[in-house]
C-alpha cells in the first residue's frame, strides 16, 4: 500500500491535505540516491516510447527537470531521433506558454528556478504533454507543485482538441488518494521506474 498522511480528511481541507501529501512525496523523492534516480529516468523514458498514441503525436510538450525530479531529457532525445518535435513551457501571468526547443539549444533562467526557452521564439501547441508531478494515486490524478500550471494549461489546449497526457513520476511518489477539486485534470498515463501504471477510472 502506498504512503499516506495522518491527516483525516475531515480534519482539514484539500488543499491542506494535497500540501502534506505533497511535501510526504517529495520528501520520499529526494531521498532516492542521485544515480537511481539516473537509472530510474532513463527506464521511464523507454517505457514512455512504447505509448503507442505517442508516437503519432507532432509536437510533444516536455519540461525541463529540477531538484530531484525525473529527467526528461533522456526522453527528448529518443523522441527527437523518432522526428517529433519538443515543446517547452514558460510560466507567464497567463499560465504555460509552450515554444519549441531544439537539442543543444541554450534555455534561460525563468521563475521558480527553471530553464525556459527564449521569449523570442513564437509559441506551439502540443498535442501531448509529459506532465511532472509532487504524488499521484492509481486513479491518474496528480499533486502538482501547487500552482495549477498544468491543470490551466491542459484545459487550454484540449479546447483544439483532444491532448494526450502521460505523467511521469518515481514509484516512491504514490499515495493511496488524491484528494481531487473540481478543475484537477486526470491524467492519460502513468510511468514510474518500474513500468506503466494500471490506471483504475471511475
Amino acid at each position: 500500500m502506498a504512503p499516506h498522511s495522518d491527516l483525516s480528511p475531515s480534519e482539514t481541507s484539500v488543499p491542506a491535505r494535497k500540501a502534506a501529501l505533497r511535501n510526504e512525496a517529495l520528501a520520499r523523492r529526494d531521498a532516492l540516491r542521485k544515480e537511481d534516480r539516473r537509472i530510474g529516468s532513463l527506464q521511464i523514458a523507454e517505457t514512455v516510447m512504447t505509448i503507442e498514441a505517442l508516437a503519432k503525436v507532432e509536437i510533444v510538450g516536455a519540461f525541463w527537470p529540477i531538484r530531484s525530479e525525473v529527467d526528461p531529457r533522456p526522453l527528448a532525445r529518443l523522441l527527437f531521433a523518432r522526428g517529433q518535435r519538443i515543446a517547452l513551457p514558460k510560466v507567464t501571468p497567463n499560465g504555460l506558454v509552450f515554444r519549441e526547443w531544439r537539442e543543444g539549444e541554450a534555455l534561460v533562467a525563468g521563475r521558480f528556478g527553471l530553464s525556459e526557452p527564449h521569449d523570442d521564439l513564437p509559441p506551439l501547441d502540443p498535442t501531448a504533454l509529459l506532465v511532472p508531478l509532487a504524488a499521484y494515486d492509481r486513479r491518474g490524478h496528480r499533486i502538482g507543485y501547487g500552482r495549477g500550471y498544468y491543470d490551466q494549461a491542459i484545459e487550454r489546449l484540449s479546447r483544439n482538441g483532444p491532448v494526450l497526457t502521460i505523467g511521469i513520476a518515481f514509484s516512491v511518489q504514490a499515495v493511496d488518494t488524491v484528494p481531487s477539486e473540481p478543475h484537477d485534470q486526470p491524467l492519460d498515463h502513468l510511468v514510474t521506474e518500474a513500468g506503466p501504471v494500471p490506471l483504475i477510472r471511475t
